[in-house]
């Protein structure tokens, strides 16, 4: 014979309600996911690496002093270890440290801008949806789906060359292409949260609306979405190179990792040393970015540890 439990009361509800907000605040949560990251040697070299590539990006002109747009057609195509440049020079001789430096400047922001951007709107979208839910909601993250079932580098190509060529309307596209996506994973995780008892305990309380959602809402559902973005902006990366490679993102003579192996496509026989140097640095940034993630993660999801 099974002893049903007596429904909750009000009071109860509002005291488990304190009692958790209580917890979580006395839980060193970032304290404890640093102490699991730095277990895990994947993501500390992968941390070790964006900071690297961020670092030599930020401080180009202390590393370098060759100007990336400078060219000397007698020294094009110079091979590494060349005397004053140690990479080697470009197809207009310019010097490839120089490029790849400054370059990085261009593609980090490629990055980082529209993965910003696309999860700030993709946020509020994703949360309202799976907040209010019903038509409202529902039409919505319809919306959002259509514009999810184009393939990404497709849409991000279709935006760009509407919108003309240009590295500004590139971050346009990539953030358009990425705000579905964001708002699917944040509407998934806010259905999730809204059922809750403590959001139960938070309503009975008399929250209105806007107090739960950044009181309650937003802090629970953060997590899974600031990992899913820090895996977004390697993916950044690769589709504006791609822009850029087919001319609609950067445009000469501005340094950008995409623009530079479609500069450098023409001399892959004389130079296919030259030629692979930008590829390397968008595939060596995009598994830092990926792998950063996946120890994200993990370091943030206490059920596994």
């Amino acid at each position: 014979m099974t002893v049903e439990s007596p429904p909750r009361t009000v009071e109860a509800l509002r005291d488990a309600w304190y009692a958790q907000d209580t917890e979580v605040e006395a839980r060193p949560f970032w304290a404890e996911t640093w102490r699991r990251f730095r277990g895990n040697w994947v993501g500390v070299v992968s941390l070790a690496v964006l900071t690297l590539l961020v670092g030599s990006a930020v401080l180009a002109p202390l590393l370098t002093s060759q100007d990336p747009l400078l060219g000397q057609p007698l020294d094009r195509l110079k091979g590494l270890f060349s005397p004053g440049h140690p990479l080697g020079t470009d197809e207009m001789g310019r010097d490839m440290l120089a490029r790849l430096l400054y370059g990085g400047r261009m593609s980090l922001v490629a990055g980082f801008l529209p993965t910003l951007v696309a999860t700030v709107v993709g946020t509020l979208i994703g949360t309202w949806a799976g907040f209010v839910q019903g038509a409202v909601g529902t039409v919505l993250m319809r919306l959002m789906d259509m514009l999810y079932a184009f393939p990404a580098i497709l849409l991000a190509i279709a935006v760009s060359a509407a919108l003309g060529p240009g590295l500004t309307n590139a971050i346009v596209a990539v953030t358009i292409v990425f705000i579905p996506p964001v708002a699917r994973v944040a509407e998934q995780a806010t259905r999730s949260v809204v059922v809750q008892e403590y959001m139960e305990a938070a309503r009975l309380s008399g929250a209105g609306r806007f107090k739960l959602l950044r009181t309650q809402l937003l802090p629970n559902v953060m997590n899974d979405i600031v990992v899913y973005a820090s895996g977004l902006v390697g993916v950044a990366m690769v589709i504006a190179a791609s822009l850029s490679f087919l001319g609609l993102a950067s445009q000469p003579p501005t340094p950008e990792w995409g623009y530079m192996l479609e500069g450098l496509r023409g001399s892959i026989y004389l130079a296919p040393v030259l030629v692979v140097l930008p590829g390397i640095f968008i595939f060596v940034t995009s598994v830092a970015f990926n792998t950063f993630s996946d120890a994200l993660r993990e370091a943030m999801n206490t059920r596994l540890n």
